[in-house]
C-alpha cells in the first residue's frame, strides 16, 4: 500500500517535469507507473533468488522490490532530465553563444 501512495507523488512529479520539458504528462505518467511495476517485480523476483522466500525475510524482500521500483522512477526521471528544453531548441543554430 505505501508504494502506491509513493508512486502517486513520483507520477506527479513526473508530469511536472514533462509540461515544463513540453511534451505529454499523461504518456510520461504512464512510462513511470510500467517502469515501476517492471522493476519492482524484477527487484522482488532478484531478492527472492538472492535470499530465499519465507516468512521471515518477508519485509526485506518488500524493501528490496520497493528499492528497485524507486530505481525504475530515478531512471525515468534522468531521461526526461536530459531531454531538451523548449527555449534550448529555439536557441538551436543561432549566434547568442558567439563573444
Amino acid at each position: 500500500m505505501l508504494d502506491l501512495i509513493i508512486l502517486y507523488f513520483v507520477c506527479r512529479h513526473i508530469g511536472n517535469l514533462a509540461i515544463s520539458k513540453g511534451l505529454k504528462p499523461l504518456q510520461w505518467k504512464m512510462i513511470t507507473v510500467l517502469a515501476w511495476l517492471f522493476f519492482e517485480i524484477a527487484g522482488l523476483t532478484i531478492g527472492i533468488m538472492i535470499f530465499g522466500f519465507s516468512k521471515e525475510n518477508m519485509f526485506a524482500l518488500l524493501l528490496f522490490a520497493l528499492a528497485c521500483a524507486f530505481g525504475g522512477y530515478l531512471l525515468i526521471k534522468y531521461i526526461l532530465e536530459n531531454k531538451p528544453d523548449p527555449d534550448d531548441i529555439n536557441n538551436i543554430g543561432s549566434d547568442s553563444l558567439r563573444p
